[in-house]
């Protein structure tokens, strides 16, 4: 979408200067608002046309019965599915009784605009009826990031070449029409009409609907009031019925008149509160939001957003798309996080159905380490969330037969929703992914408190379902047997090195915080032996190396399976789990995601330089990206060995994801994963950096196409911002104690007031690998 002339390259905002429904659903994707506890796709105000409609609210789902051929023991019984809930975005416009509908009249006029700093999604059109009357109309819309359960619409109308009589209708609507699902299964189940009313009510420019799901039987009550401005005739309404709330508003305009119109929409839903109690919260957070105001949250907004872009802020210069996609990605993934306390961040946000809503390994293993290092707070609320569902986990791994706590693969609530057992159960890698960002998010903020609370409780659990899950060899080695790495085309595998590599780290780290905190680890009945079995398990940990390639295996055997038969494999048939079965992909050298590439960068210091090199270059010949997650550990990793030029491909590759829709499913919501990975491929990838051990390390390299690189991260207490160019790093402490840090392997240390700037180490970079026959990345630059 973004190579669209409509859609110009903005360093602040992306904006849409004319409206094409070919892509409706997408652009209502990439036009999300969010809070990261209500969501509002990108629709148009009159609702229709649209692509998918879509209200979410983090954490609100309903079940849906998991149908089995054959019942297995340990499958879970049933899923649970996101839902579209009441949508408060709805206003309706007619203009002498004409509806006002893109696809009638003329369409004179359509811009759209997301504002990254404001936080607003504006929106100007001028439309002629079909009986030629021309009226402009002007909205503006936010999800707020301060009041966590509110969001507002302003909304004008103004007639341009005559009187016009003008009827608004703002509406709430519970169990919108949604459109017949698409056979692709990454798309999100449909649940016809899944809410049932249990009250409502309206008055004066107001109006309330509370509702309940059929199966989750979880509450939700929304209300909406309503500022209008128009001439002395204008006259309001109120009506309610189950499923409809509306105000309408009706006046009678002469040009250079305006009807304005702001529409304050609160959402309150639990699992245990009583119904009154629900609608009450409603009802409290929409009176909080009329003595706001309008202009009060328009600067509520922008104030809370300075705040973030100070701190998170990266500035690209030399690509200007790669500029506009990584504000849009930062935009995007503060916006899932900011006020998603004590809930999870699913991987789509709350920016479509896509994945039923779930959140998957990726928010600890991609979007947590950018907010770890700019909005740590968020990341310490998602590592809560988890810890929260820590009774279910534990309840998961008694139900398997193991100790500690087993992660769901995929869930809403902290239950396991996949009906797949070998890429859904058998993955538990993640619970060392969980253990990994609580050690990175401890490392960086160095905050105890959240360490002897959450941290110990997470990191004990997690390292006691490895010594379960494990066992010595004869020749005394730690193995982990059949289980399914990040490669979701491998299954059931032995000793992959990703798992095995970052069991290790969370082995060591469980260790070690055990000591810190003696106390805390008693009352979880940790012992001195225990202890050691940890430390003598990430001693003797398997890992495997074939020798004759002088490769590492993603796991036993791996590298001995047949080639895939890339040659004979056509554009159309990728994805290939949509067009080839399981038990092709599981038993050949063809990988979805970076495994093996990916546990380089997460454990980089397990390997050497030129076994990064050699590795890299032999996976990158099999790895077909059928995944988001892939590009932005790839771009690492080709930084890292000196494809600097490879490095820039897969950034863009990354970076536009959505906005140039590279997976064809952004219709379904935003990829938060490959967002939040445009970051870290800039960051990680091109700036170099690693932290570990309470170091921070840089080797920054740049690749021709982008001649500066600047960026700030949160460490340690401190704020430092890295300044790159082709011929120099230079780093400035914006606050704190100095710091201590190295720059291409050089100890340098660096004060407020008094920034260093280094040579960039060159790098001669190996030959450039090859990737599968079609599967090359799009190449950005070519000296």
């Amino acid at each position: 979408m973004i190579q669209h002339p409509a859609y110009p390259v903005e360093p602040w905002c992306l904006r849409e200067t004319e409206l094409n429904l070919d892509v409706l659903a997408q652009s209502e994707s990439l036009f999300a608002l969010s809070n990261g506890h209500i969501g509002w796709r990108g629709n148009l105000d009159e609702g229709e046309p649209f692509g998918l409609p879509g209200s979410y609210l983090n954490g609100f789902y309903e079940l849906s019965p998991l149908p089995y051929a054959e019942a297995g023991f340990g499958y879970p019984e049933s899923g649970e599915v996101a839902i579209n809930a009441t949508s408060g975005k709805l206003i309706r416009l007619l203009v002498n009784d004409e509806p006002f509908d893109v696809r009638y009249g003329q369409l004179r006029a359509h811009k759209r605009c997301l504002d990254f700093r404001a936080g607003v999604l504006s929106r100007t059109a001028e439309w002629c009826s079909p009986a030629r009357r021309t009226v402009r109309v002007r909205s503006t819309r936010l999800v707020s990031l301060v009041q966590r359960a509110v969001a507002a619409i302003c909304y004008e109308v103004e007639p341009l070449d005559g009187p016009a009589r003008v009827v608004v209708q703002s509406e709430l609507v519970a169990n919108q029409w949604l459109p017949p699902p698409s056979d692709d299964p990454r798309v999100a189940a449909v649940l016809e009409a899944p809410l049932r009313s249990q009250e409502h009510s309206a008055g004066d420019a107001r109006a309330t609907l509370v509702h309940r799901t059929e199966r989750s039987q979880l509450l939700v009550a929304v209300a909406m009031d309503h500022v209008v401005d128009g001439p002395p005739s204008t006259h309001v309404i109120a009506e309610s019925e189950p499923d409809l709330g509306r105000v309408t508003v009706t006046a009678a305009l002469e040009p250079g008149q305006t009807l304005r119109l702001v529409k304050f929409v609160a959402y309150g839903w639990s699992a245990v509160r009583s119904q009154p109690a629900v609608r009450d919260q409603a009802g409290a957070a929409l009176t909080a939001a009329r003595q706001t105001g309008w202009e009060g949250m328009l600067a509520e907004q922008r104030a809370c957003l300075d705040d973030f872009w100070e701190r998170a802020d990266v500035e690209v210069h030399g690509d200007a798309e790669v500029q506009q996609a990584v504000r849009f990605g930062l935009f995007h993934v503060h916006q899932a996080a900011a006020r998603a306390e004590g809930r999870a961040i699913p991987a789509k946000g709350l920016t479509g159905p896509g994945y039923d809503g779930h959140a998957f390994w990726d928010t600890e293993t991609f979007v947590l380490p950018l907010l770890t290092y700019t909005v740590p707070g968020a990341a310490a609320d998602e590592l809560r969330w988890r810890h929260s569902t820590l009774p279910l986990a534990l309840a998961r791994a008694r139900q398997l037969g193991l100790r500690g706590a087993a992660f769901p693969w995929r869930t809403i609530s902290g239950k396991e929703c996949s009906a797949y057992w070998p890429a859904g159960t058998a993955a538990f890698h993640v619970a060392a992914d969980v253990a990994d960002a609580v050690v990175r998010y401890v490392g960086a903020t160095l905050d105890d408190e959240f360490e002897r609370g959450v941290g110990v409780e997470l990191l004990v659990e997690t390292a006691r379902l490895w010594r379960s899950l494990g066992h010595h060899d004869a020749h005394g080695r730690f193995r982990i047997d059949g289980v399914t790495g990040p490669d979701e085309y491998s299954a059931l595998a032995d000793n992959n090195v990703y798992t095995n590599l970052m069991a290790q780290h969370n082995l060591r780290s469980a260790a070690a915080v055990a000591e810190r905190h003696a106390e805390r680890a008693a009352e979880l009945e940790v012992d001195h032996e225990e202890i050691a079995a940890w430390r003598a398990a990430a001693e003797t940990m398997t890992l495997l190396y074939d020798e004759e390639l002088g490769v590492h295996q993603q796991a036993a055997g791996f590298t001995e399976h047949e080639l895939w038969d890339f040659a004979a494999t056509t554009a159309d048939q990728y994805p290939l789990l949509l067009h080839f079965p399981y038990v092709q992909l599981y038993r050949k050298q063809v990988v979805k995601q970076a495994d093996l590439v990916l546990a380089m960068h997460k454990r980089s210091e397990a390997f050497t330089a030129a076994q990064k090199a050699r590795n890299f270059a032999y996976y990158e010949a099999i790895t077909v990206r059928d995944s988001s997650l892939s590009a932005c550990t790839q771009a690492v990793i080709a930084a890292e060995v000196g494809h600097l030029e490879l490095a820039h491909d897969y950034l863009v590759e990354s970076a536009l994801m959505d906005l140039d829709d590279r997976e064809h499913n952004t219709r379904d919501g935003l990829h938060l994963a490959a967002l939040a990975g445009t970051w870290t491929a800039l960051v990680a990838g091109l700036a170099g950096m690693r932290e570990r051990d309470g170091t921070v390390a840089f080797a920054p390299r740049l690749p021709e196409g982008i001649t500066r690189l600047a960026f700030a991260i949160s460490l340690y207490g401190r704020r430092l911002r890295v300044e790159v160019t082709s011929t120099a790093a230079t780093y400035a402490l914006l606050e704190g104690a100095p710091l201590q840090l190295l720059h291409h392997g050089e100890p340098i240390t660096v004060a407020t007031g008094d920034p260093l700037s280094r040579p960039i180490v060159r790098i001669v970079a190996p030959p450039e690998p090859t990737q599968p026959a079609g599967r090359a990345p799009q190449r950005r630059q070519r000296s």
